[in-house]
């Protein structure tokens, strides 16, 4: 029997190899200070943990696996907000999570009336399920980008009167990043909100030749970190922080690989500029400025150690990916990692309180 990847029994990087593989973390990363081994369970913010609504389940979820008893627990899961989740919260010693509708939602939904009614009737049903759970639950707008103006609002309704913490997006909307110019006055809502956008995979716009008979590098494998690493360095690139100086994205899966090429971005942008950049016009300085990054789906101490070097203790957050990764696997981590007792805080809660203003 293959074991769901939300259940604490199945496979992956246990306990036993995260506590052996601790002390190569704390040689390459002198600059986390003092280290301390967590002493038992630590509070816990998590925020890229999914769910889906009937409506949604029918054609708007993805399915990362070929096993049928896998998607066929991640489904009970995705559409759970009782025992279930809130066991496997309480296990891991998570006190909130900030719930999203689960990859692609209706960034995938070609009827925009379609993406309208369903966003809304998602964001209504979490809504109901953070009242019940308030103590537990905070929550993702998620949202019609077919329509930036009515997504723009959409997001103020969901900030303004149903207390959610930001929003969530799976990855292009018909074809178009957020880098746009018809996404301008999403992004003035945004702005003026003053909240996160979780910058999510989604579905590619398009299969490209580099994937072609090699199915198993769509998806989580490769194609969506590929796509959002780029849908990121888009919104970079097209300034769309120098017009919005006060917007915060928030990336996934140890940021998707961006912070450990931040050297990189800076020299070749300079070359194909032609010259020296002064400090702030740097995509380094830009990627640190505006962005953080959780640790969902990436239970690697040395991705921990770079993500912390390259970005800060102060963007950097815990996450699971749930149902997709394993709660267990994702707190034994995140516990096991020789961090100094501040900047564990900082990681596992602190950041999160902060930057989404819990």
């Amino acid at each position: 029997m293959v074991s769901s990847p939300a259940d604490p029994g199945s496979g992956g990087l246990g306990r036993r190899a995260l506590l052996k593989t601790g002390a190569l973390m704390a040689a390459v990363s002198p600059a986390l200070g003092n280290v301390a081994q967590a002493a038992g369970p630590v509070r816990k913010i998590a925020l890229e943990e999914h769910f889906t609504t009937p409506a949604l389940a029918k054609t708007l979820v993805a399915r990362p696996t070929r096993s049928d008893s896998l998607f066929a627990d991640i489904e009970r899961r995705l559409a759970d907000f009782g025992s279930l989740r809130l066991e496997t919260m309480d296990k891991a010693g998570i006190d909130l999570c900030v719930l999203s509708v689960t990859t692609p939602g209706v960034q995938a939904e070609a009827d925009t009336a379609a993406a309208i009614r369903l966003a809304r009737q998602a964001n209504d049903m979490l809504a109901e399920e953070v009242a019940r759970q308030p103590k537990r639950y905070a929550g993702f707008a998620h949202l019609p980008l077919q329509d930036p103006a009515t997504a723009a609002n959409e997001l103020e309704r969901c900030v303004r009167q149903l207390g959610f913490k930001g929003a969530l997006i799976n990855g292009q909307t018909g074809g178009h990043y957020l880098d746009d110019d018809k996404f301008l006055p999403f992004w003035e809502r945004v702005s003026a909100l003053d909240v996160p956008i979780y910058l999510h995979p989604g579905e590619m716009a398009d299969t490209p030749a580099m994937f072609a008979g090699r199915p198993e590098l769509n998806g989580a494998v490769w194609a969506w970190t590929a796509d959002t690493a780029s849908h990121a360095l888009r919104l970079v690139f097209a300034g769309t922080f120098k017009r919005f100086p006060n917007v915060r994205v928030i990336l996934g899966h140890m940021g998707e690989t961006l912070p450990y090429l931040l050297w990189r971005f800076d020299s070749r942008w300079q070359w194909w500029e032609g010259g020296p950049l002064p400090q702030d016009q740097l995509p380094s300085t830009i990627i640190k400025r505006h962005f953080a990054v959780t640790t969902s789906g990436v239970c690697d101490p040395h991705a921990l150690a770079a993500a912390l070097g390259a970005m800060g203790e102060d963007n950097v957050m815990f996450s699971v990916d749930y149902p997709y990764e394993d709660t267990a696997i994702a707190a034994a981590f995140i516990e096991a990692a020789p961090l100094s007792s501040a900047v564990r805080a900082k990681v596992c809660y602190g950041n999160a309180e902060r930057i989404l203003k819990l």
